[in-house]
C-alpha cells in the first residue's frame, strides 16, 4: 500500500509540475495608501517595494486597473526610449540601461520615467520596468502619468533573480502576457496550497480505488 501511494503522489506531481512553475504576482492596493502625494510639491518616488522572484516565461503581474486608473486592457511596448511611440502605451519595458544626459548618475526610477516621459505625449498613468544601475537589478514601477516627467512614482516590486548581465538580458524577453489587468475575484488558496490540495486529493482517489480493487 505504501509503494502504491508513493506512486500515486509521483503521477500527481508529474502531471500537475508545468503549471505549478507559474505565479501570479497582485497588485490590488492603493500604491499611496496612507501617503497624500498630492499635497507634496514635486515628484515623489514611494518605495517599500515587494522583494520577489520573476519569470518573464511564465509569470503575471495581475493588477487591478481601478485601483490604478488605468484602462481593461494592457498596451505593451518593449523597446528603448528612442523609439517608444507618443501614446497608445500603458506598460512600458525600458531596455535602456543608463541615461546619457546624467552619465555621473546611477540609472534610477526618475531617469527611467524622464526617457519615457521625453517621448510619450499622451497622459496617462502606466507601468514600467526598468534596470537600476545601483541596486543591479530589474523593478516594477507605477507612474501616475507616463508622459509627465514630475508624476509621482511607486516601486512596486524589485525582482532579485533579474540582476546583474542576466537580468539585463532579460528584459527583451518581456511581453505583454506577463500583465494581466484584472480585478480580484473570490480568495483562493495560494499556487502552492491550491498544489498541495490537487496531490492530497490525487492521492486519496488513488488509494481508495486500490481499496476498492481488492474488495
Amino acid at each position: 500500500m505504501r509503494r502504491f501511494a508513493f506512486y500515486c503522489i509521483g503521477i500527481a506531481f508529474v502531471t500537475l509540475s508545468p503549471t505549478a512553475h507559474a505565479s501570479t504576482f497582485t497588485f490590488d492596493q492603493d500604491p499611496f495608501a496612507g501617503i497624500d502625494v498630492t499635497k507634496i510639491p514635486g515628484r515623489q518616488i514611494v518605495g517599500g517595494e515587494d522583494f520577489l522572484v520573476f519569470s518573464p516565461e511564465h509569470d503575471v503581474f495581475s493588477i487591478d486597473p481601478k485601483v490604478f486608473g488605468v484602462g481593461n486592457t494592457v498596451s505593451f511596448v518593449n523597446e528603448s526610449a528612442d523609439i517608444l511611440p507618443a501614446g497608445g502605451v500603458n506598460v512600458v519595458v525600458l531596455e535602456n540601461f543608463d541615461d546619457d544626459n546624467n552619465p555621473l548618475t546611477p540609472f534610477g526610477a526618475s531617469n527611467a520615467a524622464d526617457l519615457i516621459a521625453g517621448k510619450i505625449t499622451t497622459p496617462g498613468p502606466g507601468f514600467f520596468i526598468y534596470f537600476n544601475q545601483d541596486l543591479d537589478l530589474a523593478r516594477l514601477v507605477y507612474s501616475t502619468d507616463l508622459s509627465d516627467n514630475n508624476a509621482d512614482l511607486r516601486i512596486l516590486a524589485r525582482m532579485l533573480n533579474l540582476f546583474g548581465a542576466e537580468g539585463r538580458n532579460e528584459l527583451p524577453n518581456f511581453k505583454a502576457a506577463n500583465f494581466a489587468f484584472t480585478a480580484p475575484v473570490s480568495t483562493v488558496p495560494e499556487p502552492s496550497s491550491f498544489f498541495m490540495i490537487l496531490v492530497v486529493g490525487a492521492v486519496g482517489g488513488c488509494i481508495y480505488r486500490k481499496r476498492q480493487f481488492h474488495r
